[in-house]
This record gives structure tokens, C-alpha cells and sequence, in this order.
């Protein structure tokens, strides 16, 4: 059963670098916030782990008040996840595509039969609605599905937090658009077309306002943005900032 305390019982799933920026927002929301309990669900390994920098960041979640509870979305069972789930009113779920193919549904499946009261999916990125089924992004088709289990249920509240990408996904060598090493900018499609981006930072900030917004969000996506530039825009900033040319390539 869910909690019946006069405070709202919150699990955050994972403490990465948009994990860890949502617990620090929902602990530090001000005096006059309504009342939170917050956890955080870690591998045992996490928790036992002696890497310094590691270390550091569970000692600072504990610090900060936040409640560990061991768990393994990838390996455990629907069945077991549901089990570990249904004591919270609030599940917020920062496990991204990088855990496999499946979990996004599984974890969904887990909080519905939890019967859980609200749910925040690992839905922070695009719009998949507007994308659609059938693109080059195998994992978007799973958002999609993760969609529909939701709108075909009343009994959990749902909100899908819609970010377009993470602003330092721009400069990740392997996405192509900015080469910092070789000043170099590259355009998907023209120099006019406009990407939507935030930063974890702000997406911590801007869901911990959502989820406590009167009046509630209910069943519904709620778009945020950072900024939305163009790649042209972008490859002006850059050289604006750091002084250099770049060479473009579209």
C-alpha cells in the first residue's frame, strides 16, 4: 500500500547526471514546499562502492537527507520491481536508454502493477509522439509503447517531462555536431534547421517545479526548453566565445 503520511513519499530511479540533478531540486525546494520524503534507488554495488568520486556523491545524497534503497532495475523482475515501488506515491524514473532494450517497459509495467499514484517516465527528450513509429531510433518506438501503457490506464497519474535533447549532447564527439578539438561545426540538414535543448542542471529544477505545481499536472506532457538554436546560431556562438573560427560542414 501506498504511504498514507501527511508528506509525499518520492523514488527516484538512478543518480547519474540527470538523476542526481532532480535530488538535489527535490531536497532543496525551500521552507515552504510542501512536505517530501525523498529516496533513491541505487545497485548494491553503487552503495558499496570505494571510488572516491563516487563515494563522494552517495555520501552528499545522505547528507542532503535522501534515503538509499538497493535495487536492480536491469536484472530484477517485473514482479520484484512493482514490490519495491509500492510503498511510494511518487516514482520518478532516471533510467535512460543506455540500460537495454525492454527496461523502459518494464519499469512502466512495475509502477502500474505497484499501483503507484504518479509516475514521471524516462521520457525526457524529444517529442516521440510527434516522431512517430518506424524512425531510425529503434529505442523511440519504446517510448511510444510506454505512452500507450499509460493512456490506457486511469489508476497512476502520469507526466512526461519533454526536454528535447541534453544541452552537452551537442558536444559529444560521437553525436557529429561540434568538434571542439578540430573547431569544427557540422549542420543536420541546413544551417537553418533548430535543435531543443536543456541542460540536466535545469531539467532537475524545472520537474521538481512541475511535480509541485498548483494547480497538478495530471496525465499530460509538459514542454520545457533550455534554449532552441539553430545550427548556424550555434556555430556563431561558439566562435563568439572562444574566439576562433570553426569551419562548417553541413
Amino acid at each position: 500500500m501506498n504511504c498514507t503520511n501527511d508528506y509525499e513519499s518520492i523514488l527516484v530511479l538512478g543518480a547519474g547526471e540527470l538523476g542526481f540533478e532532480i535530488l538535489r531540486h527535490l531536497v532543496n525546494r525551500g521552507d515552504t514546499a510542501p512536505a517530501a520524503r525523498v529516496h533513491v534507488l541505487l545497485r548494491q554495488s553503487a552503495l558499496e562502492t570505494t571510488d572516491p568520486r563516487k563515494r563522494q556523491q552517495i555520501d552528499q545524497l545522505q547528507a542532503w537527507g535522501i534515503e538509499p534503497i538497493a535495487g536492480d532495475i536491469v536484472s530484477s523482475s517485473q514482479e520484484t520491481l512493482a514490490a519495491l515501488f509500492a510503498p511510494f506515491d511518487t516514482v520518478v524514473s532516471c533510467v535512460g536508454f543506455s540500460a537495454g532494450a525492454g527496461i523502459q517497459t518494464k519499469i512502466t509495467q512495475a509502477v502500474l502493477e505497484a499501483g503507484v499514484k504518479r509516475y514521471v517516465p524516462w521520457q525526457f527528450g524529444v517529442d516521440y509522439d510527434t516522431i512517430g513509429r518506424g524512425s531510425a531510433q529503434d529505442v523511440f518506438d519504446e517510448q511510444l509503447d510506454v505512452r500507450d501503457l499509460l493512456r490506457a490506464q486511469n489508476r497512476t497519474e502520469w507526466i512526461i517531462v519533454a526536454t528535447g535533447m541534453f544541452t552537452s549532447f551537442l558536444f559529444e564527439p560521437a553525436f557529429g555536431v561540434v568538434d571542439l578539438e578540430q573547431s569544427e561545426v557540422h549542420a543536420l540538414g541546413s544551417w537553418d534547421n533548430q535543435v531543443t535543448v536543456t541542460t540536466p542542471e535545469d531539467i532537475g529544477r524545472l520537474t521538481t517545479a512541475i511535480l509541485f505545481h498548483e494547480p497538478r499536472f495530471q496525465n499530460e506532457t509538459v514542454f520545457v526548453a533550455g534554449d532552441t538554436v539553430s545550427y548556424g546560431a550555434l556555430a556563431d556562438e561558439l566562435e563568439h566565445q572562444l574566439d576562433r573560427p570553426f569551419t562548417r560542414h553541413v
